[in-house]
């Protein structure tokens, strides 16, 4: 039974929600296709982790957007 774990930032750049059974649709098909997985039991699991729970270079996202602006 595969098991797939995506991990997004959320708040205003979370994905829709037909973003992600887009996603879920298609890492499912990608799986069936590419490793003959059977779509049945192939779990999908999107997380949407706080930006400042996520950090990247020592800075967390909500400070490297900060700057960008």
């Amino acid at each position: 039974m595969p098991y797939v774990n995506i991990k997004v930032t959320g708040g205003n750049e979370a994905p829709t929600t037909e973003q992600k059974a887009e996603l879920i649709k298609g890492v499912t098909e990608l799986l069936a296709r590419v490793l003959n997985k059977n779509p049945a039991t192939t779990v999908v699991v999107i997380d949407e982790i706080n930006q400042d729970n996520w950090g990247i270079a020592g800075e967390s996202i909500t400070v490297r957007r900060a700057k960008q602006n």
